[in-house]
């Protein structure tokens, strides 16, 4: 789910270096400007009762124009210096999208 790469992206032509987590997610909204919602799923386990629960986490993350992820997209964001208040991670690619369950 996480991997740590430290590595330099050209946002709005600027330079970002990332450090720290990479996590896969699924951008929920974009209504924001050059800003996307990203909703992460994942498991822990319960120790208690010995069972797995699911989890998620929604982080928001600087969109680049390059990119341009739209709502349903799946995509991959690493973590960053603060660019504002809430916006901490940075859209790195699309991933595609995600398969429909019928």
């Amino acid at each position: 789910m996480t991997d740590k790469v430290k590595k330099e992206t050209v946002s709005d032509s600027k330079k970002i270096t990332t450090h720290g987590a990479v996590i896969d997610g699924t951008v929920i909204s974009d209504k924001m400007q050059k800003t996307v919602t990203v909703r992460c799923d994942y498991i822990i386990k319960v120790p208690k009762y010995d069972r797995m629960k699911r989890r998620h986490m929604i982080i928001k993350a600087r969109n680049p124009i390059e990119i341009s992820a739209k709502a349903g997209d799946k995509v991959k964001i690493a973590e960053c210096r603060p660019l504002s208040k809430t916006v901490h991670f940075i859209v790195l690619e699309k991933l595609g999208k995600p398969v429909e369950k019928k």
